[in-house]
């Protein structure tokens, strides 16, 4: 078997509002809340890092001076910080941004509020070994709408037997929801003439073609998106290390 090359660059989102996790964040920026003993943003860099992911490029708005503190004593991966204080750009937008220091090849694409219990092998290994740039646009790592920590909407995608992923009926609650990292191509977004607006349309339209697809969680996820959630999220990691 060929090993494919794990991206060596990765777009952390970290410049949102963080509305829902107020009143928390009307004084740290969300990225900052800490669950398990470590920061959600240092529980993204160190799975990066754990895969030699070598730059993460992050971008910043709100609160954005505490981040850049924060950053300061990372080493793995190197931070390169993209500025966002005088417009919020969206994740769509963050990546158009940042692609002149991400380069041609795929990368992660990381949510800071999502983390997870490791299940038996490396989740993001084995989501960079099964992303296929010839057949997908995107992989996106899933976990189950059931089950899954702070999860308090009805499901973002169904699966095919290909792992082809398929959007929500708006009618029906989906078995599966995106877990916050992925792998996809720079290309997508190289002609996109609005410099603010989101991703997700890009993941609906990699669906459309039949280029979107999704790789299973093995471990636990753990949706960091409102204050009670650090306290289901932090009694699952309790519970892990019994």
């Amino acid at each position: 078997m060929i090993l494919k090359p794990t991206p060596k660059a990765a777009m952390v989102f970290a410049a949102g509002l963080g509305v829902r996790m107020r009143p928390i964040t009307n004084t740290i920026p969300k990225p900052l809340v800490t669950v398990g003993g470590r920061t959600l943003i240092d529980h993204c860099l160190d799975r990066l890092a754990e895969v030699g992911v070598e730059t993460a490029i992050v971008n910043v708005h709100w609160l954005a001076d505490q981040i850049e503190a924060h950053l300061e004593a990372r080493t793995a991966p190197k931070i390169v910080i993209s500025d966002e204080r005088a417009k919020l750009l969206d994740q769509g937008g963050a990546i158009k941004k940042a692609l002149p220091l991400i380069g041609d090849q795929p990368f992660f694409i990381c949510n800071t509020d999502a983390l997870w219990i490791e299940g038996p092998c490396c989740e993001l290994a084995r989501l960079a070994e099964t992303f296929d740039p010839e057949t997908m646009d995107a992989i996106l790592l899933v976990a189950p709408t059931v089950g899954s920590v702070g999860v308090d909407w009805p499901g973002d995608f169904t699966m095919d037997p290909y792992r082809r992923l398929i959007q929500r009926d708006p009618r029906c609650v989906a078995p599966f929801v995106y877990a916050g990292f992925g792998v996809i191509k720079p290309q997508l977004f190289e002609d996109v003439a609005e410099d603010a607006f989101k991703l997700a349309p890009f993941f609906f339209r990699a669906a459309e073609r039949g280029r979107l697809y999704g790789t299973r969680l093995d471990g636990a996820w753990l949706h960091v998106g409102r204050p009670e959630s650090v306290v289901e999220a932090e009694r699952a990691i309790d519970r892990s290390r019994l």
